[in-house]
């Protein structure tokens, strides 16, 4: 055990080593009560030691096959440079360490963005506010205010440090893994609630009194307090569940478990079987451990050489990238965006991004476009002009329904309108040949919707370089 757990800090060192500390010390993160949780779980280990051991039974095959294919994961996930292969394949092999998941869950910060602007925005209107929202923007009717629930305030991070809390106060003050179970999962309503409490004060704040004094000193220091309402409300709710539970006859019950448990335990079980699980364990996490850490030098793919051109019949012109694009993307970036205007009044913009070395550049449009405050409808893939698109129709409160497609490719000439099926095909690229994909995509927001429209438009588009149409 002691080899096969070296082996997995060896082979997982760059994620010990460098994202977990990055994530643990950003500020923008809020995971410094992270490194309480190791310190935490060997002290409970510690004061457990005695039922831990009295519990131990033989070594399980069952075990062994459940690690196999997190055994895979990890060794796709590093080879593949897949960080988040990485930290699911770490937590299914070492589950009682703890990594800040960060961007692992960003498809649930876009709905908790949304969650908490809306609640905030309906109870506030309910009190006689003056103020509109646009996805996840809420501000004044006036334009004197507008606050935008980002990523820092979905409440994802908040939810971790309660989860974490929880965990702790549920294990101590709970005598059985039901009651400390119902405890933990309220944790996930009582951190929502929480947050959404304070996005909605900061509105009313901003709407009744200050906008400057509520997006400065209270948004900085309003979490302190709705904290301390989780708090108190997470200790309610655990002397709920011990009330209700002191009404039937649980402590029957948890002498029962214990009970079984010891029959169950058989130290001597352990020395009359033959260790043979731990031995393939070990035979087979060390080699691809060790081996994942001496993965060579990746290389970088010669981005495909594309460009937007001009389409007949069609006038166009060049629009700039926004400062967002330049100030969140990385630097080895490409990026060009066309406006094109066809004679009979259709119109579509092109944005074209060809990612660098890192795979933050291309990124999944569903995750962005609500917080955009735009509603997706029927979304779909069609194939047109030999190349799949995926097809979603945008609508919002102020515009009509437009169309909007988007299709990948990379420089081997790889084309899909599957997300999955991109990573899928990047992890294999980056594990068996040890290359770094340059991916291209094409997003297009165009005046028609239906699929015939659409498609027609889209096969009109035309990339100058290698993969034309």
């Amino acid at each position: 055990m002691a080899g096969v757990f070296a082996a997995m800090l060896w082979g997982f060192h760059a994620m010990i080593l460098h994202h977990a500390p990055d994530m643990f010390r950003a500020p923008q993160e809020d995971m410094s009560f992270g490194w309480y949780v190791p310190l935490f779980s060997l002290y409970v280990v510690w004061t457990e030691r005695r039922k831990i051991l009295d519990s131990l039974g033989a070594p399980s095959w069952a075990g062994l096959l459940a690690a196999l294919p997190f055994l895979a994961l990890g060794f796709l996930g590093v080879r593949g440079v897949q960080l988040r292969f990485e930290i699911v394949a770490f937590v299914g092999l070492l589950i009682a360490f703890c990594i800040p998941l960060a961007t692992f869950l960003d498809v649930v910060t876009v709905h908790l963005r949304l969650l908490a602007s809306s609640t905030a925005f309906a109870v506030a209107r309910g009190v006689g506010a003056d103020i509109v929202q646009q996805g996840t923007m809420v501000g004044a009717a006036d334009g004197s205010f507008s606050i935008d629930v980002a990523d820092p305030c979905s409440g994802l991070r908040s939810l971790f440090a309660l989860m974490a809390l929880t965990a702790g106060y549920a294990y101590f003050t709970q005598p059985t893994w039901l009651r400390r179970g119902i405890l933990f999962a309220a944790s996930v309503p009582i951190a929502i609630l929480g947050n959404v409490m304070r996005i909605l004060t900061i509105v009313l704040v901003a709407n009744f009194a200050s906008s400057d004094f509520a997006t400065g000193f209270y948004h900085d220091y309003s979490g302190f307090v709705v904290f301390a309402v989780a708090i108190l409300l997470m200790v309610a709710t655990g002397e709920g569940i011990t009330k209700i539970f002191e009404r039937g006859d649980d402590a029957g019950q948890v002498a029962d478990g214990e009970r079984r448990l010891s029959q169950g335990a058989c130290p001597s079980c352990v020395a009359s079987r033959v260790l043979l699980a731990p031995i393939v364990a070990f035979a087979l996490v060390v080699p691809v451990m060790f081996f994942q850490a001496a993965t060579p030098e990746v290389t970088v793919a010669e981005a495909p050489n594309v460009h937007l051109a001009e389409i007949p019949g069609f006038s166009s012109e060049v629009l700039e990238p926004s400062e967002a694009e330049l100030t969140v993307l990385p630097s080895d970036t490409v990026i060009e965006k066309r406006r094109y205007v066809a004679d009979s009044g259709d119109w579509m913009v092109v944005s074209l991004v060809v990612g660098g070395k890192s795979k933050s550049s291309i990124h999944r449009p569903e995750l962005c476009l609500p917080a955009q405050g735009l509603r997706m409808e029927r979304p779909r893939t069609r194939s047109v002009a030999g190349r799949d698109w995926r097809f979603i129709d945008l609508a919002s409160k102020d515009s009509p329904t437009f169309g909007f497609a988007y299709t990948f490719f990379n420089q081997e000439g790889f084309k899909t309108a599957s997300h999955v099926s991109r990573i899928f095909r990047d992890v294999v690229d980056r594990s068996v040949l040890n290359r770094i994909d340059r991916w291209v995509m094409v997003t297009v927001n165009a005046s028609r919707s239906d699929d015939a429209g659409l498609s027609y438009l889209l096969s009109r588009i035309e990339l100058d370089g290698g993969d034309s149409k």
